[in-house]
């Protein structure tokens, strides 16, 4: 469950309001719970024209299936985190030509730094100088639109204006969109896993439609759990757009795979989230060195120099 991609077919969606603090819940029970090729969850800040951080404020939670799922046992699951609100919230059955359509429709190009998300109906949007990711539109669910997504490419425009990556890695690609940002701008190929396989084809689609095919080297497995990314100390620039509780998870394995003068964009993650990730990487030897916010999501960027790595307990 990740955002930027949808499951390959979307039968029902069930979409209700809450707050961010529950909106935080239901993403993480969900993606505990549900198999990711078959359910894939949003959640985002309801634009009221007033400014907030507060996790009290409006959210909106897009829970999407590939099937039609027991209504009644989601109800159940999801009751104990937003009240009985839920047994009046409907599930929705989608057509997939009108979502298609619908997608198309709703794809707007999107702008952050020199790097222009757009569908192919938005090509005539792309400027002279811009690095144009073109997505289809059946796949645009995510892309580039959610905060978190914009923050890394916000936060990669930084970065290469001070220096260009070597070698780099994003983990946990989903439709590809970061590793394409950088793979064309830096010319180099770049490294891309992602532990759902669909995701994997979608990334390579997408290299294709973007004429650039060999940009980036993909892999399938969880994590950084495979040859081509489980190298020490061996990437300069390292993205990693998942969730919360991954990516604490992810801390010391990504730690180990950066360079000595090496950077890691983080993101995925509501405000809340924000000083467990920190310091789930201050203990790996990493320091915060700067934090954005975004539609109500954090995008965080690391480098060496934090506390000491924390001893293992060998007992």
């Amino acid at each position: 469950m990740r955002e930027g991609l949808l499951p390959s077919t979307v039968a029902t969606v069930l979409e209700l309001e809450t707050s961010g603090d529950k909106a935080r819940a239901l993403t993480e029970l969900l993606g505990e719970v549900f198999d990711p090729t078959e359910t894939a969850v949003s959640a985002f800040e309801v634009e009221t024209g007033v400014t907030t951080l507060s996790l009290n404020a409006p959210w909106k939670v897009e829970i999407y299936f590939a099937t039609h799922p027991d209504e009644d046992a989601v109800r159940d699951m999801l009751r104990p985190i937003v009240g009985d609100s839920i047994d009046s919230t409907p599930f929705t059955t989608v057509n997939q030509k009108d979502w298609v359509a619908a997608s198309l429709e709703g794809l707007q190009p999107v702008r952050a730094g020199r790097v222009l998300v757009h569908g192919s109906h938005d090509r005539e949007a792309v400027r002279i100088n811009d690095v144009a990711i073109e997505i289809a539109a059946a796949l645009a669910f995510g892309t580039g639109h959610h905060g978190t997504t914009a923050g890394c490419l916000l936060a990669l425009d930084a970065e290469l204006k001070k220096r260009r990556p070597r070698n780099a890695i994003d983990v946990g690609t989903g439709t590809g969109i970061l590793a394409l940002a950088l793979a064309k701008q830096v010319k180099r190929k770049v490294v891309a896993g992602d532990i759902d396989a669909i995701a994997i084809e979608v990334s390579a689609h997408n290299a294709r439609i973007n004429h650039a095919p060999q940009a980036l080297d993909l892999y399938v497995a969880p994590g950084l759990c495979h040859a081509k990314a489980n190298r020490p100390r061996h990437f300069d620039l390292i993205f990693a757009n998942i969730l919360a509780g991954p990516l604490r998870k992810l801390a010391p394995a990504i730690a180990r795979a950066l360079s000595d003068d090496g950077t890691v964009i983080l993101s995925g993650l509501l405000e809340m989230d924000v000083a467990g990730v920190v310091s789930a990487y201050r203990h790996q030897g990493l320091a915060l060195a700067q934090r954005t916010s975004r539609e109500g999501w954090a995008t965080l960027v690391m480098k060496r120099g934090g506390a000491a790595v924390r001893p293992r307990r060998l007992y």
